[in-house]
């Protein structure tokens, strides 16, 4: 008769395995029969008045009604733009006809906003005074529809 095909090391490594074998089952036995005293209960938990979680309920007669109008999850909507509060007066403190670009100062809140000629209704020069409207541009605000004022 031959020889086993079984080496001494292979039925080692099989009896390691079943011995793991084993003890996963024993474990998973385990945690069967301790499973009855645990539950869902014991995952709940409460958020409290301050935002603190808890495991105690929170009391019922302390409850308060909220409107669903009143929960805003987003931004809120802003009032329709008065087409006449769009236009804003100013004066070109600096226009370069060569380059095709200047600055308006505007007369509110006297911040300096860009100006390109293509954003032009009619040619404009220095210290002109203006009325325009701000569109935010790739760099910032750029004026836009700027005419000039005629004098009376």
């Amino acid at each position: 008769m031959g020889k086993s095909q079984e080496t001494w090391n292979k039925k080692e490594k099989e009896k390691k395995k079943q011995k793991k074998r084993d003890e996963k089952e024993q474990k998973k036995q385990e945690r069967k029969a301790n499973s009855s005293k645990g539950g869902m209960d014991d995952m709940i938990a409460y958020v409290d008045e301050y935002g603190n979680i808890t495991s105690t309920p929170p009391d019922p007669a302390k409850k308060s009604k909220i409107k669903l109008e009143d929960i805003e999850v987003s931004i809120p909507k802003q009032a329709p733009i008065d087409p006449s509060e769009l236009i804003r007066k100013g004066s070109v403190t600096f226009f370069n006809d060569a380059k095709g670009y200047g600055f308006i100062k505007d007369q509110e809140s006297q911040e300096s906003i860009f100006v390109h000629a293509n954003g032009l209704l009619e040619p404009i020069k220095e210290k002109d005074k203006v009325t325009f409207e701000v569109e935010m541009g790739m760099k910032g605000p750029n004026a836009v529809k700027v005419a000039v004022i005629k004098p009376v």
